[in-house]
């Protein structure tokens, strides 16, 4: 039986992903700040881990929990959103939420892979998968008022790049994806998909993943997306 972990996975995608991969009869291994706060993710079934990926001393304790445990697919998906809209326009950006949101968006992915490098690499076919955002394509951007968010992904997108070049060679692939416009709690009513369209999407990208792919950016329909 194949396991996956899941950063974030107390709602929206990152519970979605938990969902589809139980429903497929996945070891789902899921991380949350509080799981007191997450009956859904509990009601799939998940073995569920409370950790704050920020905290490098709680991210080495679930390491070291989970040792000599083999990971088929790693998803960096927890992360942060804040300051749209005028509080997040040019002249009036406070500077700590947007170091928060570097360290979660960007920073922890980083340290999330190093943590889980022996799990996976005990993995016949390994994929570390981070979630990104169209918001992070530098030849895409097309919108102000978001660069906080936009800055981090944009980072997380060259953490993804960086770890290719790392773990490539021992035989992990490293992807960035693209969920698109989701109705979750940070994508609002008016999104374009559900999360069960954008994770089957999603998950049908990282099934399908090769060493080929390693280093690359894709969309939830498969499309590849520009840095």
């Amino acid at each position: 039986m194949p396991t996956v972990l899941i950063t974030g996975a107390n709602r929206g995608l990152g519970l979605e992903f938990a969902r589809q991969y139980r429903a497929d009869g996945w070891t789902v291994i899921a991380t949350c700040r509080d799981p007191s706060t997450a009956p859904d993710l509990t009601a799939t079934g998940a073995e569920v881990h409370a950790v704050d990926i920020t905290d490098d001393a709680a991210l080495k304790a679930l390491g070291r929990a989970l040792a000599g445990r083999p990971i088929d697919v790693l998803i960096n998906n927890a992360g942060i959103f804040p300051l749209q809209g005028p509080g997040g326009a040019f002249g009036d950006i406070p500077v700590d939420p947007w170091m928060d949101t570097l360290r979660t968006n960007l920073v922890a992915p980083w340290k999330v892979a190093e943590t889980f490098i022996t799990n996976l690499q005990a993995a016949e076919r390994p994929v570390l998968a981070t979630i990104s955002s169209l918001f992070g394509s530098i030849g895409a951007s097309s919108m102000s008022g978001i660069v906080i968010y936009a800055s981090s992904k944009a980072g997380a997108n060259m953490v993804v790049k960086a770890l290719s070049l790392e773990l490539g060679p021992r035989g992990i692939t490293c992807l960035a994806l693209n969920p698109g416009w989701v109705k979750t709690d940070m994508g609002g009513p008016q999104a374009q998909m559900t999360p069960d369209q954008s994770i089957t999407g999603l998950r049908r990208v990282i099934a399908g993943a090769t060493p080929a792919d390693n280093g690359r950016f894709f969309s939830h329909d498969g499309q590849e997306v520009p840095w």
